[in-house]
């Protein structure tokens, strides 16, 4: 009897729901493993499916996207040792399954905190809501890899914005495997998409492209990086959100600002009437 060769696992992007390969075939190899080198191409693919899939994200209660969050949290909490396998420590896990439970908090209770009813000269109400932006394009942070991860995706998707995400792509095993946590969480496809390799190749397309609405650049450390990707952002006016600063507490309370950041403010008159 010959000794088994263990099967060595690719992780693959996630896209519209799916785990494609990279259309270029390209791979890297992060801690014995093989992981899919996105494209430029890829890049574009992700926003086809971010777009096509924000109607009925953006249109589904903020009960419905708690709930999907939640569920989120419940089984990234099933899958704890699996990520702590990755290298990912105990305390880590623990900390972005608590992130995903705090947006999910939020997702009915965003709008009555930072809209409402406005005063006016005149008989009518002025209403404003907050509404989501759209495609929001994100670099991930290099580190913490997974609660900086969470910490990215879920505050833009809690109020019904679908993101692409350049994960890390020096640990990018967190990534691919929070796809496989969302992938069976009931989120709908598209919503969120994942992904990896250099992101000095996909974040300049994500940046140029006409399609996408807003771009966080949390994960970019080189200014001159995070420079070159706010001139290409601005060609559509893209709303583009700085890197956090090196000594970022992704620990701390999160507040408001990473939400309110990728809202739009729709303002509403009626008349009183009688």
């Amino acid at each position: 009897m010959s000794e088994r060769v263990a099967v060595r696992k690719t992780y693959k992007l996630f896209i519209g729901g799916k785990f494609p390969r990279s259309e270029s075939g390209r791979s890297y190899l992060v801690q014995s493993s093989n992981v899919s080198l996105a494209s430029r191409k890829d890049a574009r693919d992700a926003v086809v499916a971010a777009r096509a899939a924000v109607k009925g994200w953006a249109g589904a209660t903020a009960y419905n996207r708690g709930q999907i969050l939640y569920r989120a949290a419940e089984m990234l909490e099933g899958r704890r040792e699996q990520f702590v396998a990755l290298g990912i420590p105990g305390d880590e896990v623990d900390a972005a399954v608590d992130r995903w439970v705090w947006y999910a908090g939020w997702a009915d209770k965003l709008a009555q905190v930072y809209g409402g009813a406005n005063p006016v000269a005149g008989p009518y109400f002025n209403i404003s809501a907050p509404e989501p932006t759209g495609v929001v394009a994100v670099v991930a942070p290099e580190r913490p890899a997974l609660l900086g991860l969470v910490s990215v995706i879920a505050p833009a998707i809690v109020s019904g914005n679908t993101v692409v995400v350049a994960a890390s792509p020096s640990e990018p095993l967190a990534a691919v495997t929070l796809a496989e946590v969302l992938a069976t969480s009931d989120l709908p496809g598209g919503v969120v998409n994942i992904l990896t390799g250099a992101i000095t190749e996909t974040a300049p397309t994500l940046a140029a492209h006409m399609d996408v609405n807003a771009i966080d650049l949390t994960g970019v450390t080189d200014a001159a990086l995070a420079t070159d990707l706010e001139v290409k952002a601005a060609e559509n006016l893209k709303r583009v959100l700085r890197p956090a600063p090196a000594d970022h507490d992704w620990t701390g309370d999160p507040g408001l600002a990473p939400m309110t950041a990728l809202l739009e403010t729709k303002t509403v008159w009626h008349p009183k009437g009688v």
